[in-house]
């Protein structure tokens, strides 16, 4: 049983510096996956409260008179009855 135990611990022993880094490399995507996230969950909170911001203002109206394109559309069809 003390052997296993002094197996065990050598093979760790020789093993640790790569299992440093591995664990090391993991804290790290790991903090970068949370990072986005969270940069998207600030991002999307963002934007729906513009979004709610912009659809509560009142809406401007824009009345647009077509009289002069009318006129001229039957100006152009006069024009083309009288030349056939």
């Amino acid at each position: 049983m003390s052997q296993e135990k002094v197996d065990k611990y050598k093979q760790e022993k020789a093993n640790r510096k790569k299992n440093m880094k591995k664990q090391k490399l993991q804290n790290a995507l790991r903090k970068v996956v949370v990072c986005i996230a969270g940069i998207a969950v600030v991002g999307w909170i963002g934007y729906s409260a513009y979004h709610t911001f912009e659809s509560s203002r009142p809406k401007e109206e824009v009345q647009v008179d077509y009289t002069a394109v009318n006129e001229l559309s039957q100006a152009i069809a006069g024009a083309a009855e009288t030349t056939e």
